[in-house]
């Protein structure tokens, strides 16, 4: 049909379009402050994280198994719950990961040329849009010879840290910092994970959808939770809880502590790619919310258009990457990160609820009402600015589908 987008991804296009999301987001990024918040108890907060975030994983893949359709949780939301609650699940999306796909693009000027970073960080949106306008093909090839190339500068970041003599398997302890540091330690590595989403908002566009999304969605999220092990414990043995909080680039700085510094430039690349691999796949993301948001009438139906050749929303592709263009060029990433994370554990706190009406199957709604508890408990964990910020602009989502609502109706 004409409105309709092509179904070209299987399993392991899927996974590597989460992975490209989840690696680019968080391994060179949420590390130091994550250390800062939780101190020796940083992998108590990875694993707080990477329970919530597989509870969400495991509702999400559940609800696109039986919604194939693009939009994610605006869509389960919105079958499951209500309008409203599509409407705010799909708000909290956009809202949360334009300011993420500004996040990145910002990542990708401090890495390559910390001078330009905001001329930079532009250039970047720029040309990632681009890709995904050519199709979601091209950008799973894009993304997958990204991921790759950023595994293996991770995996030789573990093997100099593990095997240097500098490195202290029992230094890694440290001292607990207190349990809400911990808590918003896992919240901001929550983050790093959440690029998993990528798959189910991309389901009208995934062969075999009941069985491809239920199979992509875990495995991208066990071989994240895996590297994501590694490289925290690589990291910790070579540097401390200590060095490790106040790193600004804390792989770089493992590698030069494993007595490497060599290859401290390859890892700065590795960083880039992981950036750039992230921004492509938040931009497909972002994109196909904004589809089925503009399909319903939330916002303007030219949003909704398909293009006759390629089959992408190019008209919501193109506005999504004009607003993250502006973002990138004004904005802070640590603010936006912040304000990102906020959007993101609202958005899986209705998917979660939503999971939780699909049967009375004890298994899937005690998952549900943990992936719930965990999104609203580390939502509160965040630093206060981003909560009340974030707070804000849902208010304001919520005030203009009122006014909307009203419009309709002809009051």
């Amino acid at each position: 049909m004409e409105n309709e987008l092509r179904r070209t991804l299987g399993v392991s296009d899927a996974v590597v379009v989460g992975l490209g999301a989840m690696v680019g987001a968080g391994i060179f990024a949420a590390l130091a402050p994550a250390a800062r918040a939780a101190g020796g108890a940083l992998p108590a907060a990875l694993a707080v994280a990477a329970l919530v975030a597989y509870c969400n994983a495991h509702s999400s893949a559940r609800l696109a198994a039986r919604y194939p359709a693009s939009g994610g949780t605006y869509v389960y939301g919105r079958e499951r719950l209500g309008p409203f609650w599509g409407y705010l699940a799909g708000w909290a999306f956009v809202i949360g990961k334009t300011a993420s796909c500004a996040a990145m693009a910002l990542t990708v000027g401090a890495y390559l040329w910390p001078g330009q970073q905001h001329a930079v960080a532009v250039a970047a949106v720029v040309a990632l849009t681009a890709a995904s306008y050519g199709g979601v093909q091209r950008s799973a090839r894009v993304a997958r010879s990204i991921v790759a190339a950023v595994l293996a500068v991770l995996a030789g970041v573990v093997v100099v840290c593990l095997s240097s003599g500098a490195a202290e398997p029992g230094r890694p302890g440290g001292s607990p910092w207190g349990a809400f540091g911990l808590l918003q330690g896992a919240g901001l590595l929550f983050f790093a994970f959440a690029g998993y989403a990528r798959i189910t908002t991309l389901g009208e566009e995934v062969r075999d959808p009941q069985r491809t999304i239920p199979r992509a969605v875990p495995l991208a999220l066990g071989i994240a939770l895996l590297v994501y092990a590694a490289v925290a414990v690589a990291a910790l043995s070579v540097l401390g809880v200590e060095r490790l909080a106040r790193s600004a680039a804390p792989l770089a700085d493992a590698v030069r502590a494993g007595g490497r510094p060599e290859l401290v430039p390859v890892v700065r690349v590795g960083a880039v790619l992981a950036a750039l691999g992230s921004l492509l796949a938040l931009v497909l993301g972002v994109s196909r919310t904004v589809l089925a948001m503009a399909r319903d009438g939330h916002l303007p139906r030219a949003l909704a258009a398909v293009h006759p050749r390629h089959r992408v929303p190019h008209h919501a592709e193109l506005a999504v990457g004009a607003v993250v263009a502006v973002l990138a060029a004004t904005a802070d990433p640590r603010g936006a990160i912040g304000f990102s994370s906020f959007g993101v554990l609202v958005y899986y706190a209705i998917a979660n609820a939503s999971a939780w009406t699909l049967d009375s199957a004890v298994k899937g709604r005690a998952v549900a009402a943990v992936g719930l508890s965990g999104c609203v408990v580390l939502a509160c964990a965040l630093p206060l600015a981003s909560t009340l910020w974030g707070a804000v602009v849902l208010a304001v989502g919520v005030l203009a589908h009122g006014v909307r609502g009203r419009l309709r109706s002809g009051i």
